[in-house]
């Protein structure tokens, strides 16, 4: 019970400070929504929109989830218990931020080297290969 009583002495201060530097944002924030929404008939910029923020929402959840285990690490003070659990959650965020980090890798590579636009917006080509060019008609063969 104490260490959870410890946690919430350290943690709430900084919460309350978070809430009160976050207001202004929040007031200036009245700009920054768009106020003239449009449909869009383009269906792959939504799902470029969609796959980008299942990516970043990814990323960013995994590294929350390690700042949360190293400070349970932190906090466990020796206890057997609470550094176990933490080293746990320390692990599976880590395999997380990789998954997220391959995804991200693999998609890249598949628009490098079949020219498509899936996350950049822009393709990538390989020097000397234009896309859907097969590959033994490489033009740095022919030299």
């Amino acid at each position: 019970m104490k260490p959870i009583l410890t946690i919430l002495k350290t943690v709430t201060p900084l919460l309350i400070l978070a809430i009160f530097l976050a207001m202004p944002l929040i007031a200036f924030a009245q700009g920054l929504v768009p106020t003239d929404l449009r449909q869009t008939g383009d269906i792959v910029a939504v799902i470029r929109a969609i796959i980008r923020f299942i990516l970043l929402a990814a990323f960013i959840l995994a590294f929350i989830f390690l700042l949360i285990g190293g400070i349970r690490w932190i906090t466990a003070g020796g206890d057997e218990k609470g550094v176990a659990g933490a080293r746990g959650m320390i692990t599976s965020a880590l395999i997380g931020l990789v998954i997220v980090l391959v995804a991200y890798a693999i998609i890249r590579l598949v628009e490098v080297f079949f020219g498509v636009t899936i996350i950049s917006g822009t393709t990538t080509p390989i020097p000397g290969i234009q896309p859907g060019q097969d590959i033994e008609q490489n033009p740095i063969d022919r030299l």
